[in-house]
């Protein structure tokens, strides 16, 4: 929640910085990267939090918890470089997305386990 705090506040600094009222979404390059930047997180944040919920009671907390901080680790990076650059935020978006795909397998792994082998 902290981060999803962070990358609003962000696009409230971007707003004022560059005297874009809301609702507008349009207007300086900056701005626009920075509010696209934040939409993706929150976008992603609901998926996130359902496999780490997941992952953490069907399969193990602990690696559940370093994927989860990884994970949030990336979406900072990727909020970061994505406002200075569009291009600049492949790298932590393919990390992300990775990350996410192992939280999936991890909570199927766990939810088979829980399930199938008593």
């Amino acid at each position: 929640v902290l981060f999803l705090a962070y990358f609003a506040m962000q696009v409230i600094y971007a707003r004022r910085k560059y005297k874009i009222s809301p609702p507008e979404t349009t207007g300086h390059p900056e701005f626009e990267r920075t509010f696209r930047a934040q939409a993706n997180c929150s976008e992603y944040f609901p998926i996130f939090i359902s496999l780490l919920w997941v992952a953490g009671i069907f399969f193990h907390q602990g690696v559940t918890a370093a994927c989860g901080l990884l994970y949030l680790y990336t979406r900072l990076k990727y909020f970061q470089s994505y406002a200075v650059a569009a291009r600049g935020r492949l790298g932590p978006l393919y990390a992300s997305a990775w990350l996410l795909w192992l939280l999936v397998g991890l909570a199927l792994a766990g939810l088979l386990a829980h399930f199938l082998w008593p």
